[in-house]
């Protein structure tokens, strides 16, 4: 548990192929997977520069504990584009889930961490921003909005996920994340 943000909620693998990690994971019985091929976001930052960055991305949670698979799909600007541009594939990001978006991030700022990309997906509560921590850390870490939809969402992934049985391993294009 940190005393700044709170407990580990996620963890975020930026991949190639997200078809084929997600047939991993199922392969290790972990799923269903929630997957979306191109995210909408309401908006989208790079180091402060709107950038038009596209990306895929699948949820699924095992245990109390959300996997993210992420899969650029374009070459704008992002965190993403960046780890795998360097030859590095895997985990990416640990995230903080929060209620209370703008006190953690104004706090987290406050705290002297850099925001290497940020952006909104679904309106005002599904903010989230990646913290430049790689160097320090070997990972960055995510503070993300749960205080509306995305939060519902979220949720619903565990409960699914908790008797899930091996059936309808990936659900396919889900529209919960716009």
């Amino acid at each position: 548990m940190s005393r700044i943000f709170g407990k580990i909620a996620q963890m975020g693998y930026v991949v190639r192929d997200i078809d084929t990690e997600m047939s991993r994971w199922i392969n290790q019985g972990i799923g269903p997977w929630f997957y979306v091929h191109e995210v909408q976001t309401d908006f989208f930052r790079y180091r402060g520069v709107d950038s038009p960055a596209k990306f895929g991305v699948a949820l699924a949670n095992s245990g109390d504990m959300q996997i993210e698979l992420i899969q650029p799909r374009d070459d704008a600007p992002s965190l993403y584009k960046e780890f795998l541009d360097s030859g590095r594939e895997g985990l990416q990001h640990i995230a903080y889930w929060t209620e209370d978006y703008q006190a953690l991030y104004d706090r987290a700022i406050g705290l002297g961490y850099e925001v290497g990309h940020e952006g909104s997906i679904g309106g005002e509560l599904g903010r989230f921003a990646y913290l430049d921590t790689e160097q320090t850390f070997g990972h960055v870490i995510e503070i993300s909005d749960i205080s509306g939809p995305k939060g519902l969402f979220f949720q619903y992934i565990r409960e699914v996920a908790a008797d899930w049985d091996g059936s309808d391993p990936i659900r396919g294009e889900v529209d919960k994340l716009r």
